[in-house]
C-alpha cells in the first residue's frame, strides 16, 4: 500500500485518541498520511491540512475519526476528492452519513481501519 495517500479526518496530536494511532498505524505501514483537523498544526511531525480540500491532488482513502454530524457536513468536500474508500470508524457512524455518502456516490467501510490494517 505503500505511496497510496490517505486522508485521516479528525486526526489528533493526542497520541491516546484514535485519531492519532490511525496516523501511525498508516505512517507504520508506508502510506502518504495526510493529517485533517482545523485545530492542528502538526500531528507526529506531518503537516496538518485544515479541510480535506486543502489537501493537494487526488486522496485515495478517507478514514472518519469524527462524529457523525461533522462528517455528514464533510461528505460534499471529501466526494470530490473521488477517494476509492472512505471508512466510517467506530462513533463516526450514523443512518444519515450513511445516505448522503450514498447519494454523493461513496462506498462507505463500517469498520476500524487500524484493525483492518492488521
Amino acid at each position: 500500500m505503500a505511496g497510496r495517500v490517505i486522508a485521516v479526518v479528525g486526526a489528533s496530536s493526542d497520541r491516546r485518541k484514535f485519531g492519532n494511532r490511525a496516523v501511525r498505524a498508516f505512517l507504520r505501514q508506508g502510506y502518504d498520511v495526510k493529517p485533517v483537523n482545523p485545530n492542528e498544526q502538526t500531528i507526529e511531525g506531518l503537516p496538518v491540512y485544515q479541510t480535506i480540500a486543502d489537501i493537494p491532488g487526488p486522496v485515495d482513502i478517507v478514514s472518519l475519526y469524527v462524529p457523525a454530524a461533522i462528517g455528514l457536513g464533510l461528505l460534499e468536500a471529501i466526494a470530490a476528492k473521488q477517494p476509492g474508500e472512505v471508512w466510517i470508524n467506530p462513533g463516526a457512524e450514523s443512518a444519515a452519513l450513511e445516505a448522503r455518502a450514498r447519494e454523493l456516490g461513496l462506498a462507505p467501510i463500517y469498520a476500524c481501519s487500524i484493525v483492518a490494517l492488521g
